[in-house]
């Protein structure tokens, strides 16, 4: 017999025409939802994790023994999975401002959802000045849900605009659940090595333009990009990745079948995780993406 699972409940935040909105558009934006004390937080924090403070890194960075914190962030275009390592960004991940969102919006599209949410994924971008964006693409291609659930709170730690490089999307596309194919993009100058998605029209595609602090949330099946930060600026982000707890994870390598896949490198955010008895892992090591 199962053993009962514990069950973190969340305060209601959102008004029923916040979560519509988010259902038939694909996104909602939390204006400056974190204080800047909470996003100076998080800046200070991305040196340290570049500097392997927390944990060692898969592919470490050549830091000299003079090099300032700024010289350091400066090398590094993204950090991957740094909430398994670093206890600030984990606490971010599952700050109750996003979870409580979260909790409403993951699974707003199924009719018996009871708002259980679990993370499977956090990457802190940096993206200085004159580094690239990333080309049209959907995250559930890359991370593949069951039911539809995966979702992006990309929270703001600078202020994102145009010039260097806030969000673009495409409002609705989501709603088919359509997965558009891939090629290489051929533009080095304006988008990282990713491929591109195509296949659609983008002429109604939006800039996400937020001051610092505040959170989008997007379906994974949103099609989004961004641009190279064509300003003086920094524009870092922390945006993590969840999904209905209720669905499995059938991400990464494995021998078996596609509908038993389950990938437990996975953290309960809100309601509850029916799947607790499998334990779960964390990935044993950060990785760093560079200038392409």
């Amino acid at each position: 017999m199962l053993q009962e699972t514990q069950k973190i409940d969340w305060p209601k935040s959102l008004s029923e025409n916040d979560v519509q909105h988010f259902v038939d558009q694909g996104f909602y934006i939390a204006n400056e939802l974190l204080s800047h004390d909470e996003v100076d937080e998080l800046k200070n924090d991305a040196p340290k994790i570049i500097r392997e403070e927390y944990s060692p890194a898969k592919n470490p960075i050549e830091i000299l023994p003079t090099d300032s914190d700024e010289d350091v962030i400066k090398k590094v275009l993204c950090i991957h999975q740094p909430h398994f390592h670093s206890p600030i960004v984990d606490k971010y991940v599952k700050h109750p401002k996003v979870c409580s969102i979260l909790s409403q919006l993951t699974g707003a599209h199924l009719p018996f959802w009871d708002g259980s949410v679990k993370c499977m994924q956090s990457m802190f971008f940096v993206k200085p000045p004159g580094y690239q964006g990333q080309a049209w693409h959907q995250d559930e291609f890359y991370i593949p849900t069951r039911d539809r659930s995966l979702i992006g709170a990309w929270i703001a730690l600078d202020d994102a605009f145009v010039d260097n490089g806030c969000l673009w999307i495409l409002p609705g596309s989501h709603r088919d659940g359509q997965i558009f194919p891939q090629k290489a993009h051929h533009n080095n100058e304006e988008y990282d090595a990713s491929n591109m998605a195509y296949g659609f029209d983008d002429s109604q595609q939006i800039p996400v333009e937020v001051k610092k602090g505040s959170v989008v949330f997007f379906n994974g099946y949103l099609l989004h990009r961004s641009q190279k930060n064509r300003s003086d600026q920094y524009r870092r982000v922390l945006v993590s990745h969840y999904m209905n707890s209720y669905s499995l994870l059938p991400w990464g390598e494995s021998a078996l079948p596609a509908s038993l896949q389950d990938n437990r490198a996975v953290e309960l955010v809100s309601g509850v995780d029916p799947y607790e008895w499998k334990g779960v892992t964390k990935e044993e090591k950060i990785h760093f993406r560079r200038h392409s």
